[in-house]
């Protein structure tokens, strides 16, 4: 007897995910929860565990392969019965390939059928380069944006004499300056899945969004000796420290109650400004990007809110996030850290319409009023900059939210 794997639901929004890392191989023994395989979807990367012990019979999906949810993955013998199920095998992947091809006049994954409502392209006319010829989101991104989305390789074997041909199918033509030919000394890093998937969205955040951004300068001082004041009270209650990160989330939020503009999505030809208020927040993880999100901020004190985004980005770091902690956000903050650099414009998290990056806190000369004489004094400064969605926000809003957020932090009115 054997069972056959199949991909989980990793999340309620989650429909598929791509096979990253094998961790094991055929005719090896493997352990009850012994990790399988990594599985990058586009909320979260995660391990994919081994429901019982047994040999690894046949290996189904191959690495780099996107699958939607319930797809068999692995096949694993019960050790005691792995040659009963040996002449089977092939019997079971052909009938697996017969259910596949049965969908329907146009196969597409899921998230590509979701990814095309939004774009608009016809799935009739898209091919498909997924296992199978299955339609894929990269398929659909190219045939919306054929210039931002490189031509991906099939995944079908090229010794299948039905499928070589010695006429290939046409490629769209290329300016000649995107065809950069390698020379010597080169470093060729291909995309890993994460990497893959964090560059379709920002391409498709771009072409979707007109992103605007607007700056402010803040005087971080009164925040500074607020910090000052219970940070090692902080410490000593908490186990970390307190830094800067949680005091913008509080003012944003606070603004973002007051300009509802900011904390909406754009759905088809209607603003929906949202009730509830939950902050993404930008975390470099080791594979890259994520944004975890803090649910109800608005609910939370300043000492809630750097609780949970200590344990969100603890979390994110090591790998134990689920998928639904992932999404749901409606606004979000980047923080890229004490090498932020003066500041900088991050691309919209889809389907929000607004999103705030921290600059990095440097003392600076500036010119402040002192007994009404004008007087140069050195104060911590740090640049806010905020990227709108112009089709939600225009510019007199956006810039009064982003002025509120700096009255709220130089006016340094926080209660732990």
């Amino acid at each position: 007897m054997s069972i056959e794997v199949e991909l989980p639901a990793l999340g309620e929004s989650v429909v598929e995910g791509t096979l990253s890392k094998w961790l094991v191989r055929e005719g090896e023994t493997v352990a009850v929860d012994q990790p399988l395989v990594e599985v990058t979807t586009d909320k979260v990367d995660a391990e994919i565990p081994s429901p019982c012990a047994g040999v690894v019979e046949q290996i189904l999906v191959a690495e780099g392969e996107t699958v939607p949810v319930g797809e068999k993955l692995v096949r694993i013998a019960f050790e005691n019965e792995r040659a009963q199920t040996q002449e089977s095998a092939s019997g079971l992947a052909d009938s697996k390939q017969t259910s596949e091809t049965a969908d329907g006049p146009v196969r597409a994954t899921p998230l590509a059928r979701r990814v095309a409502e939004q774009t608009g392209v016809e799935l009739g006319g898209t091919r498909g380069t997924g296992a199978g010829g299955k339609i894929t989101k990269s398929d659909v991104l190219r045939e919306a944006q054929p210039e931002a989305v490189p031509e991906p390789q099939s995944t079908m074997p090229a010794s299948d004499p039905q499928l070589v041909t010695d006429s290939p199918a046409p490629v769209a033509s290329r300016p000649a300056y995107l065809d950069y030919q390698l020379s010597p000394g080169d470093r060729v890093v291909p995309m890993s899945p994460l990497r893959r998937l964090v560059a379709e969205h920002m391409v498709l955040s771009k072409r979707i969004s007109p992103h605007v951004g607007t700056v402010a300068e803040i005087d971080m001082g009164d925040v500074s000796i607020v910090r000052g004041e219970h940070k090692r009270a902080f410490q000593e209650a908490n186990g970390f420290s307190l830094s800067f990160l949680p005091f913008v989330i509080h003012a944003a939020v606070r603004a973002l109650r007051e300009f509802p503009q900011l904390n909406a999505s754009v759905l088809e030809d209607s603003i929906v400004e949202k009730k509830d208020i939950h902050v993404g927040i930008a975390v470099e993880a080791e594979k890259g990007l994520v944004v975890p999100v803090v649910r109800h901020a608005d609910r939370l004190s300043l000492a809630g809110l750097a609780q949970a985004v200590e344990d969100l980005a603890h979390r994110a770091r090591n790998k134990k996030l689920s998928a639904d902690e992932l999404k749901g956000g409606t606004f979000t903050v980047s923080n890229p850290g004490r090498h932020g650099n003066l500041y900088g414009f991050a691309i919209i998290n889809q389907p929000q319409v607004g999103i705030l990056r921290m600059g990095e806190i440097v003392k600076r000369p500036v010119v402040r009023s002192i007994d009404e004489q004008d007087a140069i004094v050195v104060r911590p400064i740090m640049h806010l900059a905020l990227s709108y969605d112009h089709r939600a926000v225009d510019g007199a809003p956006a810039n009064s939210f982003l002025f509120r957020i700096r009255e709220l932090l130089e006016e340094g009115e926080f209660d732990l």
